[in-house]
């Protein structure tokens, strides 16, 4: 899920990726993000803001404009900002090999710790100091999901009155109907792309020799929008469909991993449509408690998708998810890189992504709504998520304490 909206317009593009420190060992760096996933609290602008200040300033393992084109790809492609900037990290040092090194090393330590957290969960969770435990948490995770939406929607729209515009018609359709069509993340990029970036039409030239057919008629390659492969690549997951409870996650989550756009918790209003609407696989407060898990533990929020996975289907579906989640954010990186280094400055790319992100702004503000009537429940709770809210958008504090704060209060009152 990227955090930024719009790529920095200020960034030159380098020709290709290059080994930025090779006299540092690749195992040295996969050590590193093996500890960054293992103590990286503090939500993915932190941890990018780690990355820059160790593998660029201190350490120099990385040039930073090579770091900046890193985090200018995350912001367009859809996904999570710090695994792909992670990933960008090992993709310059190995290549494809090497991103997909870095991720298992990014990813695993909060990946172990949601597999734990799901045993414990599915053992324990009708005890009823769990339900107490998870009374404090919810309220305290909508608090911090609707800090996360203000911000997302501060930060993509900005001053255009037609992103705002994007963003209110989708909060009020998640809001309404309690659910939220991926075609219409896409639709609103592709609106976007109509509204400033519209493909210029060419007439055909007549020609006095044959035309080859593969090429146009000018007689050179066919013209495509430099954003074609990256629109394709979006919607791609969006017409898989498939049976058995193991198959259905992986396709729900490579279609989820594809077209969450914004920042982490982004991918909130998709999993609760898909996983308590459509599939009926958690109710709305095990879903709930599947979001805090991912606030609590270190490293990308949409590790969710493991502990949602787990809960369905055991240890095999949170492997299935979690592999099913990040791999369109692993092809998202390895893929498009060098072509992105070319094309970033496309306007046809920036306004798809604008118009992407200003939807998901809107779909995480309704899923707010939604998913607020299931967690405040009463007087207490709703003290609990306006305290909580008050406290994160006065101070700094990080989630995961003020997640185990309302845990700790929902303890001693419920």
């Amino acid at each position: 899920m990227s955090d930024g909206g719009p790529p920095p317009d200020n960034i030159e593009p380098a020709p290709a990726p290059a080994d930025p420190a090779p006299q540092v060992g690749f195992m040295r760096v996969l050590r590193y993000f093996l500890r960054l996933g293992t103590i990286g609290f503090g939500g993915p602008i932190a941890t990018v803001g780690y990355m820059q200040r160790d593998l660029v300033e201190h350490r120099g393992w990385i040039d930073r404009r090579d770091f900046l084109d890193g985090v200018a790809l995350g912001q367009t492609m859809p996904g999570p900002l710090a695994a792909q900037v992670a990933m960008w990290v090992g993709y310059l040092r190995k290549g494809a090999p090497g991103a997909l090194a870095v991720a298992l090393a990014f990813i695993a330590p909060s990946f172990l710790l949601v597999v734990a957290a799901g045993a414990l969960y599915v053992r324990y969770s009708g005890l009823p100091v769990v339900a107490s435990l998870f009374y404090g948490i919810a309220p305290a995770v909508m608090a911090i999901i609707t800090i996360a939406a203000v911000k997302l929607v501060k930060l993509t729209d900005r001053r255009d009155w037609r992103l705002w515009v994007i963003s209110a018609t989708v909060f009020g359709l998640t809001a309404a109907t309690g659910s939220e069509p991926i075609l219409v993340i896409l639709g609103a990029g592709l609106l976007m792309i109509g509204l400033d970036a519209r493909p210029k039409m060419r007439r055909p030239r007549r020609r006095s020799t044959p035309v080859d057919p593969e090429q146009g008629s000018t007689g050179e390659p066919p013209q495509r929008s430099a954003a074609f492969p990256f629109v394709v690549s979006a919607g791609a997951f969006g017409t898989i469909a498939g049976g058995g409870t193991l198959v259905a996650l992986g396709l729900f989550f490579l279609k989820t991993g594809a077209v969450v756009f914004g920042s982490g918790l982004a991918i909130v209003p998709f999993l609760r449509d898909g996983v308590v609407a459509q599939h009926h696989w958690l109710t709305q407060g095990q879903f709930l408690d599947a979001v805090a898990m991912g606030l609590i533990t270190p490293g990308p929020v949409v590790i969710t998708a493991g502990f949602i996975g787990y809960l369905v289907a055991g240890l095999p579906g949170a492997i299935v998810s979690t592999v099913a989640i990040f791999t369109p954010i692993y092809l998202g990186v390895v893929v498009p890189g060098r072509w992105f280094l070319r094309h970033r400055d496309n306007p046809q790319i920036k306004a798809f992504v604008s118009g992407a992100t200003a939807a998901a702004a809107g779909a995480l503000s309704g899923a707010v709504v939604v998913l607020t009537r299931q967690a405040v429940t009463d007087v207490p709770a709703a003290a609990i998520a306006l305290v909580t809210l008050a406290v994160l958008w006065r101070f700094k504090i990080g989630e995961p304490y003020v997640v185990a704060a309302a845990g700790a209060l929902g303890i001693l009152i419920h």
